[in-house]
């Protein structure tokens, strides 16, 4: 070989080895959602921010393997053992289900989790303070909104005597939140028939069977498979004009009457912080689960005054938006 040309190959060589040596120390996040990608807006994003809050960018000192279960949570099981088998340095879970599926998966890969309920009492951390184990995330205590979102109902429409409350039966939480939703209804006076939907048809059946049991207002609670079909579930109850609160301000910015929440996009951010802070070496163990406690109240006023519904001029004023 030529001497000129040895140079140039040991040139290429030399050049080429940074490169190399920076995609090996990339390392790999791996994220886990029983919906589907981008079925929430914004989500991915705030996740991403939160990432790069802690110096994470994609791309360049991280890759991100995303797995989502398209609404179907039988699927959860073997999608967190492809994230464990992949061997991915940390597992973020933006759901309960997905939660229950990673813990169940790894002992060992530290796990960040967003759940709407209370992480102890499902066993995936001994305690907030202090979780132990490889898990620890956000918990946004969704039970907290029960009360709220009844006396929402009962102060826009004091003659509602019969609510429905709408669940996911699929979901972990579903048994437990009907019987806070049933406490707390039997405080106010009000008659509370639970129905329950896990596919299209379901929820089409749920509208039926308000109907025929003289149904005053309906509540819609938090779960991945009812949010991803907000824009149906909002159509259904126009049709039936039905007034409903819901679980997500995404519900009213497609229409629906009234939204009490935690601001999610929050907690998606906070995901991605805590996943960051694992990537540079804290654990999971160190890190209490974070608990918001800012709620949002919004307000969509052209689905009331469709509805002939008057709102408090007290809940407009108290808003965080209102939606003319």
């Amino acid at each position: 070989m030529r001497r000129r040309d040895f140079l140039t190959v040991i040139a290429v060589g030399t050049a080429w080895a940074p490169a190399a040596r920076a995609e090996q120390r990339r390392q790999v996040i791996g994220v886990l959602g029983s919906a589907s990608y981008g079925s929430f807006p914004g989500v991915e994003a705030a996740f991403i921010q939160g990432l790069k809050d802690t110096g994470f960018i994609e791309g360049k000192n991280i890759n991100i393997e995303w797995r989502w279960a398209e609404g179907q949570y039988d699927r959860l099981s073997s999608l967190a053992g492809e994230l464990v088998a992949r061997n991915v340095s940390v597992i973020s879970t933006f759901d309960l289900p997905s939660a229950l599926a990673a813990k169940a998966a790894t002992k060992t890969i530290p796990i960040v989790f967003a759940v709407g309920a209370d992480p102890v009492k499902l066993g995936l951390v001994d305690s907030l303070s202090q979780p132990r184990g490889n898990l620890t995330g956000v918990s946004t205590v969704i039970s907290a909104l029960t009360p709220k979102q009844l006396e929402l109902v009962h102060e826009i429409l004091p003659a509602a005597s019969t609510i429905a409350l709408l669940l996911n039966p699929n979901n972990p939480n579903a048994q437990v939140d009907a019987l806070e939703e049933q406490a707390a209804a039997h405080v106010l006076g009000q008659r509370l028939e639970v129905l329950t939907a896990s596919t299209d048809g379901d929820l089409e059946a749920a509208f039926t069977t308000m109907v025929e049991r003289r149904v005053n207002a309906l509540i819609v609670k938090a779960d991945p498979f009812l949010i991803a079909r907000r824009e149906q579930l909002v159509a259904l109850a126009a049709r039936h004009s039905m007034p409903a609160v819901y679980s997500s301000r995404l519900y009213a910015e497609v229409g629906g009457l009234v939204s009490y929440s935690i601001p999610f996009l929050d907690l998606y951010q906070q995901v991605g912080t805590y996943a960051g802070k694992i990537l540079s070496g804290a654990k999971p163990a160190d890190l209490p689960v974070h608990q918001p406690v800012k709620f949002e109240l919004v307000i969509n006023l052209k689905t009331a005054k469709a509805l002939g519904i008057e709102v408090p001029f007290r809940l407009q004023q108290i808003a965080d938006d209102v939606i003319e």
